[in-house]
């Protein structure tokens, strides 16, 4: 992406899961407009990947391992970010996973592994770095979602984290707003990244199969939701907190197919 300001150049961001896909693309994209960088992964050699990118344009960042399920990771994590830069300005919680489908397919396991991955770690991050956000009376956490949060498709315990999320975000909006302290959340819908390769290795036209329930026609990229996560970490949107942003392609607007069902469109 073109550096189109340095609007985040006095900014310390955090991205949890940012070893890749989404989460590497929000990286570059914070970064190509000034921002530092702290990229936590619970594979360091992925989180290394994003930081050697980010240098190598002339950025500034660091790589930390982390599972943000466990507390004693996200509390060395959120440390470390302080120790090297003093502050997080920017916290975004992406991090996540998905094991399972319907209740019977998964065990307590699998429940609690969705669960900590996905929601229990916006509860540590948030619980670790709001302290230092309210200390100097600013802070932006930025939540990324899931379609699969705001209504029924699958994947049981994933979608139950994720609506979890939903629902923590605007609490935590509420409850800190006059502390300065601003938090969203973004719903991308089915976005290509690296999470699909092995099935289209084995199904190359998986993805044809899911475009036609996308009004705009396409499935998402992580560019997409990028784009969307720098407005709302932005100055630009300082009088939005609490909202949850589909970033969808119009999946969440409405029963495209349906309608087109109506209409005799096959």
């Amino acid at each position: 992406m073109a550096n189109r300001s340095d609007r985040y150049a006095d900014k310390v961001v955090l991205i949890t899961g940012g070893g890749s896909g989404i989460g590497r693309e929000m990286a570059l994209q914070f970064g190509g407009e000034g921002a530092t960088l702290v990229i936590a992964d619970r594979h360091l050699e992925a989180a290394h990947e994003t930081v050697d990118l980010l240098t190598t344009a002339g950025g500034s960042a660091l790589a930390v391992l982390a599972d943000v399920s466990v507390a004693s990771q996200v509390d060395a994590m959120s440390q470390r970010a302080l120790a090297e830069y003093g502050r997080v300005d920017i916290l975004v919680n992406n991090a996540g996973l998905s094991v399972g489908d319907t209740v019977l397919d998964f065990d307590e396991a699998a429940w609690d592994l969705n669960l900590g991955v996905v929601l229990k770690a916006v509860y540590l991050t948030a619980h670790a770095l709001l302290p230092q956000m309210i200390d100097r009376g600013s802070g932006v956490i930025l939540n990324i979602a899931s379609v699969n949060g705001m209504f029924a498709i699958g994947e049981s315990a994933y979608s139950a984290a994720k609506a979890g999320m939903i629902s923590l975000t605007g609490n935590l909006a509420i409850h800190y707003g006059d502390k300065g302290i601003r938090v969203n959340c973004i719903a991308p819908g089915t976005i290509k990244t690296p999470i699909w390769d092995e099935r289209l290795t084995r199904e190359p036209n998986a993805m044809d199969h899911i475009v036609p329930w996308y009004p705009l026609g396409r499935v998402g990229t992580p560019a997409d939701v990028a784009r969307a996560a720098l407005f709302l970490c932005s100055d630009d949107a300082e009088w939005i907190t609490g909202v949850t942003l589909p970033v969808d392609g119009g999946l969440t607007a409405g029963s495209y197919m349906f309608n087109r069902a109506l209409q005799g469109v096959r």
